[in-house]
């Protein structure tokens, strides 16, 4: 049987026709799978103030954000201090993680309290790391009193890396509790994942320091 030339093209076009829906079809599958599989730390700290401000969330939330930001803000402070009096490598080097990690998180909670309309209180920024004051300190599990962290600023080398990671380890331990406390009570989907992701990490942390403090030598 001879196929006429027509009848030839309007097969192509079919075919044509059809490759391109099933590839639109294929793409809008995809999207739907890449979308539904991002979670996790990156994700959670990532969330600013207008992702969060729909959603719902209670006091505890609110807690939470008010509370782990000073709390983070002194541990970065602790890093800081690393840089300028440690002796071990390893104590820098975490003390510079630590700052990496805990930097972008305080942004990521002072975003969600400006979207719930609530203030972001107990701020350490432009303060001294004696400025805090002591009855907020001891709100707050695992924070270094005013005196303590008066005696870190003034120690050095070896004896400046025991303190540090002494009161660093004391410090994750608190931050372990206020997630507890968050994963628990908490409502809001982006502060709950938040919180497990600062109780993997801290956990982690806390088991390198312990290692390092047990070496009688920290190089």
């Amino acid at each position: 049987m001879t196929i006429s030339p027509r009848t030839l093209t309007r097969r192509a076009a079919l075919i044509a026709a059809t490759a391109t829906a099933a590839l639109v079809l294929s793409a809008c599958g995809g999207s739907s799978a890449d979308s539904s599989s991002d979670s996790g730390r990156a994700s959670a700290a990532s969330s600013t103030g207008a992702d969060v401000a729909a959603g719902a969330h209670n006091a505890q939330d609110v807690a939470f954000a008010q509370g782990m930001i000073p709390h983070h803000q002194q541990a970065v402070q602790m890093a800081k201090m690393a840089k300028a009096h440690a002796q071990s490598t390893e104590v820098k080097q975490l003390a510079d993680d630590i700052e990496a990690a805990q930097g972008p998180e305080i942004k990521t909670m002072t975003g969600w309290l400006k979207a719930w309309g609530k203030d972001p209180s107990g701020s350490l920024s432009g303060m001294g790391h004696g400025d805090m004051g002591g009855s907020m300190n001891n709100d707050m599990p695992g924070m270094m009193s005013d005196d303590d962290m008066t005696k870190l600023g003034q120690a050095t080398g070896a004896t400046f890396d025991q303190m540090w990671l002494k009161g660093m380890i004391a410090h994750h331990e608190g931050a372990v509790e206020m997630a507890n406390t968050e994963i628990a009570n908490g409502n809001n989907g982006d502060a709950i994942d938040l919180a497990k992701a600062i109780k993997a990490a801290q956990t982690k942390e806390i088991a390198t320091m312990k290692k390092m403090l047990g070496h009688r030598r920290v190089t």
